[in-house]
């Protein structure tokens, strides 16, 4: 059986697409459901329904899909083994994170680390989604609520707080705010609702309740450059708004703390690669943990 084959059919099954798993293996779209069709002619029987919208597993393929990732697994479990002898930390390493640690921390700490080692390749996907490792979208997560399923590596990285904040020139023109009360009227820069990801993230509410006036947006970095710009009011993450000295904050009684959780899974957890990055992460996370939580 050639395994490049069943590496193909494992992409497709994650991705749900052929062309999504061309893109993930950077082949061409027809290489893909050409191997495809070769792996369905070694079993002589169909394993993917293709159809315009994706593709779906059949009962065939499920069975195969089982199979596939224990042998994937395998190979990790081994390939861990070798890797383990090497001096140099080589290969690729993709870490998904909320985009607020990814664009104002991890960004800098992980490209750090690129550096001193050339045949290390890290790619960090800062984004306002949960990542699946099952299905090898990541290598590396960081989360915002601790998983209670699946089998996992969990390791708590950190607390971390939140508060409200304005720029300088924003209250520089507006009426002074020493209480909650004196925040309505004020446009309020928050999340967009139907997007949220995490219940880590319903820190919003009572406040939205007082500020009716509302400009969301999708990700923490748009967040934070609308504050910025002097647009409204917002509940930003301190370790990221103390790198403006632009930015006031609000009302230090009204503060909301959560915390990061690091996740691999335990095929690849203790491969040299993903090690050496998952460590670096912690190492420098704890480093700097006071600047993560403010009083």
């Amino acid at each position: 059986m050639n395994w490049d084959h069943i590496r193909i059919f494992l992409a497709v099954a994650r991705s749900g697409q052929l062309l999504g798993a061309a893109r993930q293996l950077g082949l061409n779209h027809a290489t893909v459901g050409r191997q495809l069709t070769a792996l369905e002619e070694t079993f002589g029987a169909r394993l993917v329904e293709r159809q315009t919208q994706g593709c779906t597993l059949t009962a065939a393929g499920e069975a195969l899909l089982v199979a596939a990732e224990k042998a994937e697994s395998e190979f990790l479990r081994v390939g861990a083994l070798v890797s383990g002898t090497t001096a140099e930390i080589s290969g690729t390493v993709r870490v998904g994170a909320p985009d607020g640690l990814g664009n104002y921390f991890l960004s800098h700490e992980l490209g750090a680390l690129a550096a001193r080692h050339p045949e290390l390749v890290v790619q960090l996907v800062p984004l306002p989604r949960t990542f699946s490792l099952s299905r090898r979208e990541a290598d590396i997560v960081v989360t915002l609520d601790r998983p209670v399923q699946g089998r996992l590596m969990v390791k708590k990285l950190t607390d971390y707080t939140l508060s409200v904040y304005a720029s300088r020139g924003y209250l520089e023109a507006a009426p002074p705010i020493a209480s909650e009360e004196d925040l309505a009227g004020h446009l309020f820069v928050t999340h967009v609702d139907d997007l949220v990801y995490s219940r880590a993230l319903d820190y919003a509410e009572t406040l939205g309740r007082l500020m009716r006036r509302r400009f969301e947006c999708g990700s923490v970095v748009a967040q934070m450059e609308a504050v910025r710009a002097g647009h409204g009011i917002g509940i930003l993450h301190d370790y990221a708004a103390r790198q403006y000295p632009e930015l006031m904050r609000l009302l230090p009684g009204r503060r909301f703390t959560r915390s990061y959780w690091l996740v691999s899974h335990p095929d690849t957890h203790n491969t040299r690669r993903v090690a050496a990055v998952a460590d670096h992460i912690t190492l420098r996370v704890r480093a700097e943990r006071a600047h993560f939580a403010r009083d």
